[in-house]
């Protein structure tokens, strides 16, 4: 990647987004971050990154945007979440988010890919493994779509993972351990398998120029899921904070 690396991140003004764009910044990449807001838009804009206010819903305007920027990468961290997974809202939020990781990641995918990028980097989650001996890796079974509560899901989650990675460019799927830290409502992991926001975005960042089409699992190592795959191919570590120089 050069200085002049244009990289599309969608979902920036998120939590793992507010902390990705910095360090895509650091690199002296120019960095279009996508919202939904105006408010937010100048938000972003103060950061440093241009903002694209867009809702990745109406494909016809991300087609037109990312045809006008022509990314060499697109980054997904779009996600449809309450503020520290508020329960009283998460049922409806499950559903909306499904939808995302279905519809949005094909209209962001079609986008990708007609603007002529040749990666694309997507967040998924790690914490919906079925049963099975841990610590869980990446190629384990997933919770079966029949599942009462996460089946709609796991059926968003298996579509978004399919699409990037049997896309025409360079698919990446991160499967982010339950996040904590600024921004996500929670100071502390909540449950095995989590993973700070900073080494989440972190491991964005080095996935823009390491690794290869895949799944990765991106988790503390506390036994619930491995991510010696990440560790390899990322030279990732998931203690990782902000202000860190490696």
């Amino acid at each position: 990647m050069t200085n002049t690396t244009r990289i599309f991140l969608a979902g920036a003004s998120g939590a793992i987004g507010r902390r990705l764009a910095p360090l895509l910044l650091q690199n002296g990449w120019r960095v279009f971050g996508s919202t939904r807001s105006e408010g937010k838009a100048a938000e972003l804009k103060k950061a440093g990154v241009e903002p694209v206010v867009v809702d990745v819903f109406d494909a016809d305007a991300l087609l037109k945007h990312l045809d006008a920027i022509r990314p060499e990468v697109v980054i997904h961290q779009l996600t449809d979440l309450p503020y520290a997974l508020e329960a009283s809202e998460m049922t409806a939020a499950l559903v909306r988010n499904a939808r995302l990781r279905d519809v949005g990641t094909r209209n962001l995918v079609a986008a990708a890919v007609h603007a002529g990028a040749g990666r694309m980097i997507a967040q998924s989650i790690s914490f919906i493994y079925d049963e099975g001996p841990k610590p869980h890796r990446e190629a384990d079974a997933l919770l079966p779509v029949t599942h009462p509560v996460y089946g709609e899901t796991v059926e968003g989650v298996l579509s978004l993972e399919r699409q990037v990675t049997e896309a025409p460019l360079e698919g990446l799927v991160l499967r982010y351990g339950l996040l904590y830290g600024p921004g996500t409502g929670f100071d502390a992991a909540i449950a095995p398998g989590s993973v700070h926001v900073d080494a989440a975005a972190k491991a964005a960042e080095l996935a823009v120029t390491r690794g290869e089409r895949g799944i990765y699992n991106i988790t503390e190592t506390d036994g619930a899921a491995s991510s010696d795959k990440a560790i390899r191919a990322f030279g990732w570590d998931a203690g990782w904070r902000s202000g860190s120089t490696a």
